[in-house]
């Protein structure tokens, strides 16, 4: 990661509307999608054999849509220090929608954008980020995701 300042917060409320990112970016490669594929089971040729897709409609593999999605939370790790809070946890997601297909050997990095923040007591809030995918070289985001998660802060103790 270059040497640039992420953001560290101890509570996320001055976050909601801000654009965290973009990330690096890192070269999505054939290994990284077959490994995907042995872990998930799904050996679809369009994303496991070259040759066969290299005839196929995007003229190379491409990595599953699920791959790109997985990879939010590494890039939100660049994007944003979690040690201002006791824990967070993944919630879910409530739209996910995967716009342009991934080939492999493209370049990717993500942004993202707080787009709310709902206190749920406890010093715990649920954090919902839109997360924007993106491949080099391709114009719209190769996925768009709301992804919630649930932050949980410090406990203050009083002196």
């Amino acid at each position: 990661m270059a040497d640039r300042e992420v953001p560290r917060p101890t509570t996320v409320d001055h976050l909601v509307g801000r654009e965290l990112g973009p990330t690096e970016w890192p070269t999505s490669t054939q290994q990284e999608i077959d490994t995907f594929a042995d872990v998930t089971g799904d050996h679809q040729w369009i994303h496991v054999d070259p040759e066969h897709a290299a005839a196929g409609p995007f003229g190379t593999t491409i990595g599953h849509g699920l791959f790109t999605l997985s990879l939010g939370p590494t890039f939100m790790e660049e994007l944003m220090a979690f040690d201002g809070f006791a824990h967070s946890l993944d919630y879910g997601y409530d739209r996910v929608r995967f716009q342009h297909p991934r080939p492999v050997g493209s370049k990717n990095r993500m942004r993202a954008t707080i787009t709310d923040v709902t206190h749920t007591g406890d010093g715990s809030a649920q954090i919902t980020t839109t997360q924007y995918f993106e491949a080099e070289g391709i114009e719209k985001p190769i996925c768009v995701a709301e992804s919630i998660g649930r932050f949980t802060e410090h406990e203050v103790v009083s002196a």
